[in-house]
């Protein structure tokens, strides 16, 4: 009952920045928790950030903490993730998803899953 499709993704050099826009529909967004993962080829889908249904916490993988932001807007169904000062290793796909749980850190968790939008980030 939730569909999520990212937005934002492209090139850019190492250092720069982009903001990544997930759109939920359903009448329910506001009822689920919601995470970003990112997956390079060849690697895990990992967790990168998580931020809860009225937006009290968030969660940041280390090696994203202190240069990416999440926020979310549920008025406009919509979770953003700002990523500043990027570099070649956050390279990925990046999706978006919502849980209805509450364990941020577990893919299987999630319930539901955007397509996913390609970040390159050059040297």
């Amino acid at each position: 009952q939730v569909q999520l499709v990212e937005s934002g993704g492209g090139l850019v050099q190492a250092g720069g920045s982009l903001r990544l826009s997930c759109a939920g529909s359903g009448r329910t967004f506001s009822n689920y928790n919601m995470g970003w993962f990112r997956q390079a080829p060849g690697k895990e889908r990992a967790f990168t950030s998580g931020i809860s249904w009225n937006s009290r916490s968030t969660y940041y993988a280390d090696s994203v903490k202190g240069r990416f932001t999440i926020s979310r807007d549920n008025a406009k169904n919509t979770v953003y993730l700002q990523m500043n000062s990027l570099k070649p290793e956050d390279t990925a796909v990046y999706y978006c998803a919502a849980l209805r749980g509450t364990n941020y850190y577990r893919l299987k968790d999630y319930d539901y899953w955007g397509q996913g939008t390609q970040v390159t980030v050059s040297s």
